[in-house]
């Protein structure tokens, strides 16, 4: 590590603290007291308690910092992370058949990350406002209201950008984990018998006394690992090392020092389940802490709403959802982006959860369904990337498969009995956007194969036209071309209609590579067909937005010069209608497809082109 790197090392890690750890860090206010709260058959019992402490900091071992922090965090696109970038990596070196599978594996993944980040926004902002209850229980009617305003202000600063907010995440998180640490400390000193839950087998032992009942109270312990896989999904945003660092000297001892603080506090009084976390704190300190646990929790929102909008951006540039407004709101930092219809469709939802479900306990029933199953498929992904392309022993795979599996089923299996209490709304959430980014992918590839099955030859093409010319008319034609060594539609439009040619002609296509970002020298490749017919293929990464305006600019770096408004920009719009042979299962999912095909970002608007030199040339394809 350069000196440089080395000076630049703590502020990173500050910085991640702040993102990062938001969603986990604020799961203290509630996870403990939905573990106790009665709803399993026993209460504040000295078993029960040691049980459940014993689980939740095995699990914060074994989950976040081994199977996370050291094993899955290897697997890196250029430095990125993600399930999609999981299943691309585990994609690389598989037959077809199985690299479907893996891509459907992925795409469940993806699809669950929608459904989570709807609750995670709701249930963080609502447990820290539920302090009230605890300063003046008569504020109770307040908590729903007071909890969508919050997240109104948060959703509406999104168009502004996370740059200037994000300065102050990591000191307001570094002290709130200060103040879990401080806390937890303060009561396990006052009772420190409460350290013997690290012996794990307090958590066997109340696996055997409760049988059945421990395997269902898994739910809740969960609840203690929720957002392990921004982990992951922000790696590329902060790097490996500074993730690791943050988590184990400050996040990991804070987080426990805070669990063990609580168990204590009920052991000594068993009353304060009601709402152990905020009955830590004396009584002078209740309202700083229940202002600093908003701030924290609407951090920990900020950061799932910005990880959905970088997860949108991935799906769209790998072709799997549609075209979409994306802003970007920083000029230094290309992960910082604002989507408006993300935004608000995800805000909207939030606000239903809240009024609909009226209290965290209520989103607790809910929650953790979609983070397990995300578990499995990671697990599953990783383990493929670590025998396909890191080439590892298939007998130590297969040993840390059954290792992982053996903790994530359980996990997800307890969490399905949330299906009925509130776990259909991720779920069906989840199965959505399944939906919708599977049908955008095949719909669209069966949209280009009828559009590309005329069978015609580009070579042949241009050799005729190159001997026997149209009228040509001056200036530069460019069309746009989905696929090499295809007749671009608009082209044959062009000629069929208008029966003339431009004197030059490109023919561009725009590429998105399997990696984060494209090197500047292999920007653009350009090759000349003919005397007057040129190709252009651009390459960018799946977290790049093309610029038509930067690669005529590169061309022209490389002897293609373009002055664009002596350029014209030919492109095919498409009016679809459904064929007639079609099952009804895929009607429905073609009716779809054009729903999503009409209010999809139109190629002017998605790659920058002056709409002065864009010319639409419309035709009728049956699906």
């Amino acid at each position: 590590m350069s000196t440089e790197n080395k000076q630049a090392l703590p502020a990173v890690t500050l910085a991640a603290i702040g993102v990062v750890y938001g969603d986990i860090g604020t799961s203290p206010l509630y996870t403990l007291r939905e573990c106790l709260s009665g709803q399993f058959g026993f209460g504040v019992e000295y078993g029960a308690v040691l049980g459940f402490l014993s689980l939740i900091f095995w699990l914060l071992i074994f989950v976040v910092s081994i199977k996370y922090l050291t094993f899955v965090m290897r697997a890196d696109n250029a430095g990125e992370g993600g399930i999609l970038t999981l299943m691309s990596l585990a994609g690389r070196n598989t037959t077809a058949k199985m690299t479907s599978v893996l891509v459907i594996m992925g795409l469940i993944g993806g699809s669950f990350f929608y459904g989570e980040v709807v609750i995670t926004p709701a249930i963080s902002v609502m447990s820290a406002i539920e302090g009230l209850e605890i300063a003046a229980p008569s504020l109770d009617p307040y908590i729903v209201p007071l909890s969508i305003i919050v997240l109104t202000l948060l959703f509406m600063i999104q168009k502004h950008g996370t740059g200037m907010v994000g300065k102050l995440f990591a000191p307001i998180m570094l002290t709130w984990f200060a103040v879990l640490a401080v806390l937890g400390a303060r009561s396990i000193l006052a009772n420190p018998e409460v350290l013997n839950a690290i012996n794990p087998i307090w958590a066997v032992r109340f696996f055997i006394e409760h049988k059945e009942v421990s395997f269902l109270a898994l739910g809740a312990v969960v609840l203690s690992i929720t957002g392990v896989e921004a982990l992951y999904a922000d790696m590329g945003h902060f790097g490996k090392l500074p993730i690791r660092i943050a988590w184990f000297a400050v996040v990991l001892p804070s987080l426990i020092l805070n669990y063990f603080g609580q168990g204590a506090l009920l052991l000594k009084n068993p009353e304060t389940i009601k709402n152990p976390f905020f009955l830590l704190a004396p009584d002078w300190a209740l309202i700083p802490l229940l202002i600093l646990a908003t701030l924290a929790t609407v951090i920990a929102s900020q950061a799932v709403i910005s990880g959905v909008f970088s997860l949108t951006r991935q799906a769209v540039r790998l072709g799997y959802l549609s075209p979409m407004k994306i802003i970007h709101t920083s000029e230094r930092e290309s992960g910082q982006i604002y989507i408006p219809v993300i935004n608000w469709m995800l805000y909207f939802a939030v606000v239903l959860v809240i009024i609909g479900f009226e209290h965290s306990s209520n989103l607790a029933a809910a929650y953790g369904i979609a983070v397990t199953g995300t578990m499995v498929l990671t697990s599953m992904l990783a383990c493929t990337v670590a025998r396909k392309n890191w080439h590892w022993n298939k007998v130590v795979v297969g040993i840390i498969l059954v290792t992982l599996l053996s903790v994530d089923i359980p996990l997800f299996s307890a969490n399905l009995q949330k299906v009925l209490s509130g776990g259909w709304l991720p779920l069906t959430l989840g199965l959505l956007m399944f939906i919708v980014m599977t049908t955008w992918k095949s719909e669209r590839f069966r949209l280009l194969r009828r559009m590309h099955e005329h069978g015609n030859s580009l070579e042949a093409m241009i050799a005729s036209l190159e001997k026997s010319p149209p009228v040509r008319v001056p200036g530069t034609a460019v069309y746009m071309s989905r696929a090499l060594n295809v007749i671009p539609f608009a082209l044959l439009h062009n000629l069929k209609h208008n029966k003339v040619l431009h004197e030059r002609v490109i023919l561009l296509t725009l590429r998105t590579e399997d990696a984060p970002y494209v090197h500047n020298v292999r920007r653009v490749s350009i090759e000349q067909l003919s005397p007057t017919f040129w190709r252009v293929v651009a390459s960018y990464g799946w977290r790049e937005t093309p610029n038509v305006e930067e690669v005529f600019h590169r061309c022209g770096l490389e002897g293609l010069t373009c002055r664009m408004m002596e350029t014209s920009f030919f492109m095919s719009h498409e009016s679809l209608i459904i064929g007639g042979k079609r099952p009804w299962y895929l009607r429905l999912r073609g009716k779809l497809f054009i729903l999503l095909q009409r209010n999809a970002l139109r190629a002017p608007d998605q790659f920058e082109i002056p709409p002065n030199r864009v010319i639409e040339l419309g035709t009728q394809v049956e699906i």
